[in-house]
């Protein structure tokens, strides 16, 4: 899973955070990413937190294994 922020739009809220500071933390006023691409465990939280963003800065890829 690929997780993108806008860091045009995005406020530095922290919701993101608070449902799941183990990819997301705010620096500089602006959300960022810890990890990229996302473990697939933290992929359910962070869906979550893309739909709890205000402003919708957050964008979710699904990214499909290449065989």
């Amino acid at each position: 899973m690929k997780v993108k922020i806008d860091p045009v739009t995005c406020i530095g809220c922290g919701r993101c955070c608070c449902i799941c500071p183990e990819i997301f933390e705010i620096n500089d006023g602006i959300a960022i990413l810890k990890m990229d691409p996302v473990p697939p465990g933290y992929s359910e939280k962070c869906m979550l937190a893309a739909m709890d963003c205000p402003l919708e800065s957050i964008f979710i890829e699904e990214v499909k294994p290449i065989l």
